[in-house]
């Protein structure tokens, strides 16, 4: 069920022989994902459960969800991004029914990343899949 977005940042991660090639391209997702209106980073939006500082606000156009979000730290950006790539155009019925933890699996995210910072994607994942049944 992934999109070719993330399909693509999943080529991209089996091309990568080790962690550290694949974690600089999860620092250059979010160097390249546009950044958050400081308007919207307001406690509304906050992801809770996140180490670092995190943002998601929601966009819905014609049952199909998209979303902004930010962090202060350039690897949760990455990872924020890699997560618009997994959910990003789908409906909101859609998002529900994506098994983030085996897309995520595999890319190899579950074994390299630290507990909290494995902890904030659940968190990030969890508040996405909300967002969606929110307006579903």
């Amino acid at each position: 069920m992934a999109s070719p977005a993330f399909e693509d940042i999943a080529d991209t991660f089996d091309f990568l022989d080790d962690w550290e090639d694949r974690y600089r391209h999860v620092i250059e997702l979010g160097k390249a994902m546009p950044p958050m209106e400081p308007a919207l980073q307001v406690p509304a939006t906050k992801v809770e459960g996140c180490a670092s500082q995190v943002w998601i606000m929601p966009r819905i156009e014609n049952g199909r969800f998209d979303f902004q979000g930010d962090s202060d730290a350039m690897i949760v950006r990455g990872l924020i991004a890699i997560l618009h790539a997994l959910y990003s155009g789908l409906t909101v019925a859609e998002v529900g029914q994506v098994d983030a933890q085996a897309e995520l699996a595999r890319l190899g995210l579950d074994e390299h990343l630290s507990s909290q910072r494995s902890n904030g994607l659940r968190a990030m994942v969890l508040r996405i899949r909300q967002l969606a049944a929110d307006a579903a």
